[in-house]
């Protein structure tokens, strides 16, 4: 098969070509092919066929479906099989050559990728074809050649010939009626049976070797076939013509149409100008609150709900609002598990993320929502799922997403859709792959999801929706490393820039002690006013509060008055009652202490504890003397012991109760992973994100960008014609040319060039590399080094030595 895919290709022009690596960006993934057989390697990948079916609309996998069931299947054939103009069914058939999951070949018969036709075991409930079970072993010349008597055909000619004709004989629809018309009673039920509930189903065994009955009649024909005592099978041919000529695969070349409503356009568009800032806003506050507060985990995994209503409660946010924020965190590695704090606290990229641009960080949270792989506001039995936990559903929920989102990008400008049930099923027809029970459970969620992220407004999407719908760019995996490309799109940015654009920098301050915010406030505005002051309300207009309580807040958070006063006038006009307010709070800050100690030492003697208090060795305590009787240290008790017995003290442990305690120690349990240095000067463990060096802590990488498809198919073509023979030839010049290898390693990198396998390289200066996919030009080696995410050419003459990679 990979065979007819790559004598296809070449004889592509570039436009086609181009248009099958825009279609299939797998295909030319870093290391990008350079010659069209390993193009044909890739493109016929099982499992990259697989990923593409799934990004089909219904039309294509039914005609793809279709033409499995066929022996030969023409365009022609295909569209009378499916009962349709042969101009209706060529564009479908053109976007399955676009994706190279079909082809045409001579004669105009269609070649299907292996991996399309492993996607369905029995196409049409179909089962195998005739020539499976007649090249089959149980079936000898002898039982061929009685066959072909029953059949009244010749059994003149090789095997080959005589399968050929058994075939051509029993997919003639009006012979196998002709032949079924004299067969025994009972036998006409029988293969109806096997034709439309097939292909394969239970018998009794014994029937088949009986006399007369409509089952070994049926086995002497060729019309039924055991594959063992129990299981009877009936061949695809013959199913076909015992369905009648009325049968036709089911086959709707037009999506089923959603019902829609109008809406105002303007009104869509002030309703993401509100949603966007305020998702940006809320998830700084919640980071910010478990920063706090680390987030701690149920011991089944995911966060309970009464902490997720303890932050809501802190933060402003709904309940709704705050399960999503959570999860979008922590896609986005914005917050992560920390051991030490026993809790979920935010990571170093929420530093960066926080002292980035406004649509930056919006678009970090819309790439995390594109490829999380659960739906927050998904209800199964009324009731939420656990806040971070597991969902078997896992990749199928992102798709769920991305087919909505698409499906609603599709819809006229200035219409909303008007029932849910019509978007599912218009869902549903451009990726017919998905779980239909999954989706319409999923599609809820969804759609609440992308109106909280200013997606969605009025059941409209929004140019903030549309932007991010209609991406070229690969999401990526909910654990993948690298930075998905869809965080640095620029018509995302575009539209991400445009929903934060009526943000407000500024508050209006009342004499009443108010400060108001007239539209979504930034970020920055939001944390400053929720430091210093109590939020009344929310949305079109915001309200905050002054109060002796808000403002003495901000000064325990380490202001003081004159800083707090000069941030705030930063942001708008002071007025005299909020400055006196603001003066007189601080001038009150403090007039208590309160002072923290790490344990407390008594004795009965005062000369025993002033001679502790003044011994030099024990410096390091912070002791100090608060009555004749008693210390205070400012160590630990733990710590404060040890430093006792040091230097010749005997101390006890007592407890709050007074008694003397004795502990057993416990060693400590070794922490594994790699460690991050958090906000706070706290350390995380982030043993899931691989790749963190000292140089760079960031766990994110920037992949490296495809090669443009149709630039690519250009050079492809070119190679193709410009091949000047050196295959056959490799060993010969490695041997001749790389006279610093042994021999051995002079085989490894001819593997290297005729199998495309991964080595490590080292050069004459000790320069070393890890290259795959070889070519040989002249005297040096071309090929992809993984160092540099590029080809690069090694001359063969110096390359010392050659090591297998992993």
């Amino acid at each position: 098969m990979e065979d007819h895919l790559l004598g296809w290709l070449r004889k592509l022009n570039e436009d086609r070509l181009g248009r099958i690596l825009a279609n299939r960006p797998d295909a030319i993934a870093a290391p990008w092919p350079r010659r069209l057989d390993t193009l044909a390697q890739r493109l016929g990948n099982g499992f990259a066929v697989m990923e593409t079916l799934r990004c089909l609309p219904l039309p294509c996998l039914q005609l793809a479906e279709a033409a499995l069931a066929m022996t030969r299947p023409t365009a022609e054939r295909l569209a009378d099989f499916v009962d349709a103009p042969l101009e209706e069914v060529t564009p479908w058939l053109e976007y399955l050559y676009d994706h190279a999951l079909a082809w045409p070949g001579d004669e105009g018969v269609i070649h299907l990728a292996e991996g399309v036709a492993r996607w369905w075991s029995a196409p049409l409930g179909l089962g195998e074809p005739l020539d499976h079970y007649l090249n089959s072993w149980s079936i000898g010349n002898d039982a061929l050649h009685a066959l072909t008597r029953n059949l009244g055909l010749s059994s003149q000619g090789n095997k080959r010939r005589v399968i050929a004709r058994v075939t051509q004989a029993l997919s003639d629809r009006e012979r196998v009626n002709t032949l079924v018309r004299g067969a025994p009673d009972g036998t006409i039920p029988l293969l109806d049976r096997f034709a439309w509930q097939g292909p394969a189903l239970n018998v009794d065994g014994g029937r088949f070797v009986t006399p007369g009955t409509p089952e070994k009649w049926c086995a002497d024909h060729g019309l039924l076939y055991r594959p063992s005592w129990h299981v009877a099978e009936i061949p695809r041919e013959v199913a076909i013509c015992l369905r009648g000529p009325g049968y036709h695969p089911s086959y709707r070349p037009e999506p089923p149409e959603v019902a829609t409503i109008p809406v105002d356009p303007e009104e869509v568009d002030h309703l993401m100008t509100l949603a966007a800032p305020h998702v940006v806003e809320r998830c700084a506050a919640l980071l910010d609150n478990t920063a706090k507060t680390p987030l701690p985990l149920l011991k089944t995994g995911g966060v309970g709900v009464r902490e997720v209503r303890r932050v809501a409660k802190e933060t402003g946010c709904d309940e709704d609002e705050t399960r999503l924020l959570l999860e979008l965190c922590a896609v986005a590695r914005l917050l992560a598990w920390d051991e030490q704090s026993g809790g979920m606290i935010p990571t170093d990229r929420f530093d960066r993320w926080r002292l980035d641009e406004g649509s930056a960080r919006l678009r970090v949270l819309l790439a995390a929502w594109w490829r999380m792989e659960r739906a927050s506001l998904r209800k199964i039995d009324g009731k939420y799922g656990t806040v971070l936990g597991d969902d078997p559903s896992g990749s199928a929920v992102a798709r769920v997403r991305r087919a909505v989102l698409s499906a609603l990008a599709d819809l006229p400008a200035g219409t909303a859709f008007a029932d849910r049930d019509s978007l599912v099923a218009n869902v549903h027809w451009h990726a017919p792959l998905l779980d239909l029970e999954l989706l319409v459970a999923c599609a809820p969620a969804v759609l609440d999801e992308a109106t909280l992220l200013g997606l969605l407004a009025n059941d409209a999407i929004t140019d903030l929706g549309r932007a991010l719908a209609t991406l070229t760019a690969k999401p990526g995996d909910e654990n993948d490393d690298a930075v998905p490309m869809v965080e640095h799109d620029p018509v995302l940015a575009e539209a991400a820039t445009r929903a934060l654009a009526s943000v407000r920098r500024s508050a209006l301050f009342g004499p009443d002690l108010t400060a108001v915010v007239t539209g979504p406030p930034s970020a920055e505005l939001a944390a400053l006013l929720d430091r210093a002051a109590d939020r009344e309300s929310r949305g079109a207009a915001s309200v905050w509060r002054f109060t002796t309580e808000s403002v003495r807040r901000a000064l325990d958070r380490g202001y003081d008055a004159d800083e707090l006063l000069d941030e705030l006038a930063g942001v708008g006009t002071i007025p005299q009652p909020l400055e006196y307010l603001v003066r007189d709070t601080a001038r009150r800050h403090g007039e208590i202490t309160v002072t923290t100690v790490g344990c407390v030492i008594q004795a009965g003697d005062p000369g025993l504890l002033a001679e502790i208090a003044a011994h030099r060795r024990l410096g390091r305590l912070g002791l100090r003397l608060l009555a004749p009787t008693v210390l205070v240290s400012s160590a630990p008790a733990e710590r404060t012991l040890a430093a006792l017995r040091e230097v010749g003290y005997s101390p006890v442990p007592v407890s709050d109760t007074g008694e003397i305690t004795i502990h057993r120690a416990r060693p400590e349990e070794p922490q594994g992973g790699k460690l991050i240095l958090l906000p706070g000067g706290r350390v995380a463990e982030l043993s899931e994100f691989p790749g963190i060096t000292d140089m760079d802590p960031s766990p994110y990488m920037l992949a490296e960008p495809t090669p443009d498809p149709y630039e690519h198919a250009r050079r492809l073509i070119e190679a193709t014609r410009s091949e000047d023979g050196t295959n056959g030839r490799t060993w010969a010049i490695i041997g001749r040319m790389a006279t610093r290898l042994p021999t051995a390693q002079q085989s490894l990198l001819g593997f290297v060039v005729d199998r495309g396998v991964r080595a490590g390289i080292t050069l004459t200066g000790g320069l070393t590399a890890t290259i795959s996919h070889g070519e040989l030009k002249g005297g040096a080696l071309d090929a992809w080094c993984e160092e540099a995410g590029d080809y690069l050419e090694f001359p063969l003459a110096e390359i010392v030595e050659v090591r297998g990679a992993l």
